[in-house]
C-alpha cells in the first residue's frame, strides 16, 4: 500500500530499537488512522452531561511492546467532545490516577472556576464538575491536562483529546461534517521511547530549556498511519498537541488546500496555501481534494530558504545534535474514494471584530529566559523560575493582571529570548493585529494562541466575556509545556 519510498522509510526509522521489534505480531497495525471515539454527551433539551474518567493503562503503541500511557475514557489520549453553541454541558471529572491532575478546555469562553487550569485541581480518586454554556461559534478546541509544574509530564502521557463545537451557521455551509468518514481529527504529538517501549520524557537539561521534542510522530497515538478515504473532499482538524514542537506541515507531492479555520472557529473565507504552521496548541482546519486517487503524504519540512535564512539558535543545536528536523506525519489512500457533494464555499462566516477605537487599555508582556550559566545551572537542577514574564516567574498566589469584564484591550508580547514561544491567554479569542511580516493563512481568524519569534513584537485585539471573579484567576502562559512548567506563566483575574 506504501507506494512512497520516504514514506515506508519514516516507518523504518525506529533505528533506536532492536529489529524484533519490527516484527511484531498480534497487534493492531500502527499503520491504521484511528479515529478517537466520539462523545455527544447525555442530552436533556440544552443541558448536556458529559462523564469523563481520567485512567492509566498500557497501549500498544510500538510493535510488540506495551506502554504505560494516561488516558480519558481510553487507555491513552481522550474521547473526542461534541456539543453545540447554545448548550450548557455538565463534565464530571473522576480522577483515576496517582497524581493530583487538572482538565482544561482550551479555547472556551468560561467561567474562570470551570476552566481547569491549576486552581482546580482534581486529587487521586475524587471528583470535580465544570458547568458552562457554550458561548462562542463553531470551532475545534481540545482539553487537557494542566497540573502547576506537571503539565508537560502529564500531557505527554497522554492527558489530552479535541472538543468539537457546532453551530447552525456552520452546518449551512455544506462543509463535511461526517466525523470519521469526511471530518477527520488530526492530533500531531511527537514522542520518544525506552527501549522496553516506555516513554522516555525528560533526558537531559536541553528538554527542559528548548521544551521537549521527540523523534517519533504520533497522530491520533499512532505511528505513521494511513488514512484510507472514501469521499473525494476531506475535512482535516489539525491539532498540535505536542509539548514544544511547531510544525510546518505540507503534502510531499506538493497540492493546495484550503484552510477554512483557525482555533477559534471558521474564518471569513477559505485561504488556499500548500503549507501551514502550527506551533504548540494551535488547530487549524483544512479540505483537502483527493479526488485524484492518489496517496499524498502530510509531512514536517520547512521551506530550504527558511531553513538557510530563517534558522534560529535553538534549530541549529537541534542539527547539531542529530536531531531530526523533518517527518513524514501520515499519509492519505485515495484510491477508492467516491465524488463527495460537499464543495468548498466561497465565502464562511462574517467577524465581529472589535473596533480598535474601543481599546481600553494597553499592556505588554516581555517573555524572558535567563541567559548564561544562570541558564543553564538552573535547567540542570531543574530550577522552575528560569522562564519570565515581565521579569516574574509564576506563583499560583500571586494576581498580576486584572481586567475589566466586557472591556476590549490591546496585548503587546514582545519576545526578548532566542527562541519562539507560543503564547496562550485563557478565555479568549483574539486577533492578532501586527506582526513582523503578513499576517496570512489561519492566523486571519480568531486565536488563543499565537506564536511569537524571536526579538519580535506581536499584538493581538482582546474584548473580554462579561465573567467575573475577582478571586479566581485564568492563565496566561507560553505553550510550550516545559516552559510554563518552569515559570513562563502569569494570572489574571476580571472583576
Amino acid at each position: 500500500m506504501l507506494s512512497r519510498r520516504r514514506f515506508v522509510q519514516s516507518i523504518l526509522a525506529f533505528a533506536i530499537l532492536p529489529k524484533q521489534l519490527l516484527q511484531a505480531k498480534g497487534f493492531l497495525s500502527p499503520n491504521v488512522f484511528r479515529v478517537p471515539p466520539l462523545e455527544f454527551g447525555k442530552r436533556v433539551g440544552k443541558d448536556v452531561f458529559f462523564d469523563l474518567d481520567i485512567r492509566s493503562g498500557k497501549s500498544a503503541i510500538l510493535p510488540n511492546r506495551l506502554t504505560s500511557t494516561l488516558g480519558i475514557n481510553q487507555k491513552f489520549l481522550g474521547v473526542t467532545l461534541r456539543a453545540s453553541k447554545g448548550d450548557r454541558v455538565h463534565i464530571k471529572v473522576k480522577n483515576n490516577i496517582h497524581r493530583t491532575t487538572t482538565l482544561h478546555w482550551h479555547g472556551a469562553k468560561l467561567p474562570a472556576k470551570s476552566d481547569g487550569g491549576p486552581h482546580q485541581p482534581i486529587k487521586p480518586s475524587h471528583t470535580w464538575l465544570s458547568e458552562f454554556e457554550i458561548i462562542q461559534p463553531a470551532a475545534t478546541l481540545w482539553y487537557h491536562s494542566h497540573q502547576m509544574h506537571e503539565t508537560g509530564f502529564q500531557v505527554y502521557h497522554g492527558l489530552s483529546g479535541m472538543f468539537i463545537v457546532d453551530d447552525d451557521e456552520s452546518k449551512k455551509l455544506g462543509l463535511p461534517l461526517d466525523y470519521g468518514v469526511d471530518d477527520f481529527p488530526v492530533i500531531i504529538q511527537d514522542k520518544d521511547f525506552n527501549r522496553d517501549g516506555s516513554f522516555k520524557y525528560i533526558s537531559d537539561f536541553r528538554d527542559k530549556l528548548m521544551g521537549k521534542k521527540g523523534e517519533t510522530i504520533l497522530v491520533n497515538g499512532v505511528i505513521s498511519p494511513v488514512l484510507k478515504a472514501t469521499k473525494s473532499l476531506i475535512r482535516l482538524r489539525l491539532l498540535n498537541g505536542s509539548n514544544s514542537r511547531t510544525y510546518h506541515l505540507n503534502f510531499d507531492d506538493g497540492r493546495m488546500f484550503n484552510i477554512i479555520a483557525s482555533d477559534g472557529g471558521l474564518l471569513e473565507k477559505p485561504e488556499m496555501a500548500h503549507s501551514i504552521k502550527l506551533a504548540p496548541a494551535e488547530r487549524a482546519e483544512i479540505l483537502v481534494d483527493v479526488s485524484d486517487g492518489k496517496m499524498p503524504i502530510l509531512r514536517h519540512k520547512m521551506h530550504q530558504q527558511k531553513s538557510a535564512n530563517r534558522m534560529t539558535g535553538m534549530m541549529m543545536m537541534q542539527q547539531a545534535q542529530g536531531k531530526k528536523l523533518e517527518f513524514d506525519i501520515f499519509q492519505i489512500d485515495a484510491s477508492g474514494v467516491s465524488s463527495s457533494s460537499k464543495k468548498v464555499p466561497k465565502y464562511l462566516v462574517q467577524h465581529d471584530t472589535p473596533s480598535m477605537r474601543s481599546i481600553v487599555r494597553k499592556r505588554t508582556f516581555k517573555l524572558q529566559m535567563q541567559m548564561g550559566p544562570q541558564l543553564m545551572m538552573g535547567a540542570v537542577s531543574g530550577s522552575k523560575d528560569l522562564l519570565q514574564i515581565n521579569g516574574k516567574s509564576m506563583k499560583i498566589n500571586r494576581i498580576d493582571e486584572v481586567v475589566k469584564a466586557g472591556s476590549i484591550e490591546l496585548w503587546e508580547i514582545e519576545n526578548t529570548s532566542m527562541m519562539a514561544h507560543p503564547f496562550h491567554i485563557h478565555n479568549v479569542q483574539f486577533k492578532i493585529i501586527s506582526r513582523r511580516g503578513k499576517i496570512k493563512g489561519h492566523e486571519l481568524g480568531f486565536k488563543d494562541v499565537v506564536l511569537v519569534r524571536p526579538h519580535e513584537t506581536v499584538q493581538v485585539l482582546i474584548e473580554f466575556p462579561k465573567f467575573s471573579d475577582a478571586k479566581t484567576p485564568y492563565m496566561y502562559h507560553c505553550h510550550i509545556l516545559e516552559h510554563e512548567d518552569r515559570g513562563m506563566m502569569g494570572q489574571f483575574v476580571v472583576v
